[in-house]
């Protein structure tokens, strides 16, 4: 009895210094510093292997490979014949799907163990699907593609709520790639591209609810493969494919414009609705599926697939160019504006390309030109009307026309088309904005427009010129090397004044391109053609112009 109180202080020391250490642990930071930097080695192991012990890796590992033994043992019994082939066949999907049950009810910090069980999963369905559809026979190719549709459709439902980014990343890229595969395969593509399909809009619904964004580009990107596939054997000769199934053009075509449907109303809600930034995945996938669906169509709808193309073109151009104008003309980031624009400029194109002659369509794209340049609000929309008037001067042969007429032989009349571009590249630089000293790009877009409509105009002067000489002789070389030169330096001396005059820097750079054009003929054809009179004469003009450019750009400066 006498030894009590002294025990009863040893334990009540004993427990004053278990509390301090528990509350140590509890609070690692109350440590004292001394305590922390003389930390031994073995301790800093431990916590160096802290995840693999708290985290339970092995713990993870372990029951993935049970899982695994346990698919083996299915297939075991599926092999063994003692049940029925399609019975094993729901319990061995039954069981994958338990296992990508198990990876989304995983918390969603512990994404290690999410991945492994989803994983444990893919590999459990995939390999099963396989010996289902081509060793057993038992599952024919519609089943299969729609198993892979519902395991993705499940995986995206289990893993929404703690957005489990493994669990979709997993179960998209296995799908993805069991249906790319197996529609090689199976020589059955129809099925696997129509899984395909709905796991591109599966994604496109969460992107748009900002989940799962990173594995958005999975679904898409085989569903591009397998159509390209489709239209690739199914546009080769008949006796090529021979293994594979007959389908008619509606069979053909409705994969490649919905995938393009898909795209094109998931991009307008993100960036008309949700107010999104279109991104470059977003870009390039919508181009390659209007790709594919202009492919389709003008391979399996040889007939009327040109006609339909063109008014779809027309179409889509009207709407991108509305949405661009609408939706995006007054936002300080013009990306939307310029994906939108130029999609409309290129469909516009198409579209003329496609349906109309090459009249008509210098006519087209040359008011198409002014309408664009009129109502230029961005630089791009200038842009765009000069993409117009220059294919326009292609297709109505201005291009040859004014090199012809100036360095070439003289072309033998004069076309409608011709004029109506040459006049409308005078209207367009005439009512296009003046640019700036700083601005090179709207520089650059005036210097070519200005270059276009002062080179039409002086290959007209040429011509009218030449039928004027030829009322009173008939015009040989020497006349016709002398008439060019004439015009050239007199729109040498214009241009250099007027371009200094209204504040025009492009007018100014092209007079001494003039020059060096000039300069050039006199050496290659005056001399080599021309009679001496006129090379006199020649030289005296090319003399005078060359002393009077530079003047008359400091004098149109002063006034």
């Amino acid at each position: 009895m006498a030894d009590l109180p002294e025990a009863l202080e040893q334990l009540t020391a004993r427990l004053a210094a278990l509390e301090h250490r528990v509350e140590l642990l509890e609070d690692p930071s109350a440590m004292p510093a001394a305590s922390q930097t003389h930390v031994p080695p073995a301790a800093k192991l431990d916590e160096e292997f802290s995840f693999a012990q708290a985290g339970g890796v092995f713990s993870v590992l372990g029951k993935a490979m049970l899982g695994i033994a346990g698919a083996y043992l299915l297939r075991a019994v599926a092999e063994s014949s003692s049940l029925p082939r399609l019975a094993i066949a729901a319990i061995a999907i039954v069981y994958a799907l338990l296992w990508l049950v198990a990876a989304a009810r995983v918390p969603a910090e512990e994404w290690f163990s999410s991945a492994i069980y989803a994983s444990t999963s893919a590999l459990i369905l995939a390999p099963m699907l396989w010996e289902l559809t081509l060793s057993f026979k038992v599952l024919p190719a519609e089943a299969t593609a729609t198993i892979l549709g519902a395991f993705v459709t499940a995986a995206t439902a289990l893993a929404w709520k703690k957005n489990l980014t493994p669990v979709f990343w997993v179960a998209n890229f296995t799908a993805a790639a069991a249906a790319l595969v197996l529609s090689i395969v199976t020589h059955q593509l129809e099925p696997f591209i129509a899984a395909l399909l709905w796991m591109a809009i599966l994604s496109e619904y969460s992107a748009a609810r900002n989940h799962q964004l990173s594995a958005r580009s999975l679904a898409p990107l085989a569903a591009d493969a397998a159509i390209w596939e489709l239209i690739f054997i199914y546009s080769s000769p008949s006796n090529t494919r021979l293994d594979y199934p007959s389908l008619g053009a509606a069979a053909l075509l409705w994969p490649a414009c919905l995938l393009f449907l898909i795209y094109a109303a998931s991009i307008t809600v993100h960036t008309t609705l949700l107010k999104q930034r279109i991104s470059i995945f977003e870009t390039g996938q919508a181009m390659l599926a209007f790709l594919l669906a202009a492919s389709a169509l003008l391979c399996f709808a040889p007939g009327k697939g040109t006609s339909i193309l063109g008014a779809a073109c027309l179409l889509f151009s009207v709407a991108c160019y509305a949405v661009a104008l609408l939706f995006f003309g007054k936002l300080a980031d013009g990306r939307n504006f310029h994906v939108f624009g130029t999609w409309g400029a290129g469909l516009f194109l198409a579209a003329c390309l496609l349906c109309l002659p090459l009249f008509w369509l210098s006519v087209c794209l040359s008011l198409a030109a002014i309408v664009a340049v009129v109502l230029a609000t961005r630089l791009s929309l200038s842009f765009h009307g000069l993409v117009f008037l220059v294919v326009a001067a292609v297709a109505s042969g201005l291009m040859t026309f004014a090199f012809q007429s100036l360095v070439g032989t003289i072309p033998a009349a004069l076309s409608a088309s011709v004029c109506i571009v040459s006049a409308s590249a005078l209207l367009c630089y005439a009512i296009g904005k003046r640019g700036t000293q700083k601005n090179w790009r709207q520089q650059l877009l005036h210097l070519i427009l200005a270059a276009l409509a002062v080179f039409a105009l002086a290959a007209l002067l040429v011509q009218g010129l030449l039928q004027i000489t030829a009322c009173g002789v008939a015009p040989g070389a020497h006349h016709v090397a002398f008439i060019r030169t004439l015009i050239l330096c007199a729109f040498a001396l214009a241009l250099a004044f007027t371009g200094s005059r209204w504040h025009r820097v492009e007018l100014t750079r092209l007079a001494y391109a003039t020059l060096g054009l000039v300069a050039a003929k006199l050496l290659f054809e005056d001399l080599r053609l021309g009679h001496l009179q006129l090379i006199a004469a020649a030289i005296f003009l090319f003399a005078i112009t060359l002393i009077a450019v530079p003047r008359l750009a400091r004098i149109g400066k002063k006034a």
